[in-house]
């Protein structure tokens, strides 16, 4: 059976940036499965896969257009620190969830001064290039309510 839409995919994979440090992996013996063609997977990943079989090794580049996009300097913004007196210590790195006008966005805390903050809400992985390698552990046809909710039910699922 081949990757094609609306089968589930399991693949064991490692994913490394353009200086080739590790930014995540597979569990040994525990791969990632996924319903393909649902949006569970970046695009650029996803399409690569289409067509491999069980058993097929890959080596996927994907550029931040097909990935987590391109950073949008609009998503970086000083916001002054009264903003925060509900936070006792505000330090570099920290993640707070801001309500906008499309709804809520994850930012991360890039720099702290005496009066602003600035956060950044882009993706963390947002204008990198990412290096896939792995291999395609399994193809099967989904359950009926995997294909009615779009996404694979495992352990940790609470449907």
């Amino acid at each position: 059976m081949t990757v094609a839409e609306n089968k589930v995919v399991s693949i064991n994979y490692q994913v490394k940036d353009a200086s080739g440090e590790v930014l995540d992996a597979s569990a040994e013996g525990t791969p990632l499965e996924y319903l393909h063609g649902h949006g569970n997977l970046i695009p650029g990943l996803e399409n690569a896969l289409t067509g491999m079989e069980a058993g097929t090794e890959f080596e996927v580049v994907v550029e931040p257009k097909d990935g987590y996009g391109e950073i949008h300097a609009e998503m970086v913004q000083e916001v002054p620190k009264e903003a925060f007196q509900q936070t006792e210590e505000i330090v570099v790195g920290m993640a707070f969830t801001a309500e906008t006008n499309q709804g809520p966005v994850r930012v991360v805390v890039t720099n702290v001064s005496d009066d602003t903050v600035t956060v950044d809400g882009n993706h963390p992985l947002a204008g990198k290039t990412l290096t896939f390698t792995g291999s395609v552990a399994a193809v099967r046809e989904p359950k009926d309510d995997e294909l009615e909710h779009g996404h694979v039910h495992g352990p940790s699922c609470n449907h």
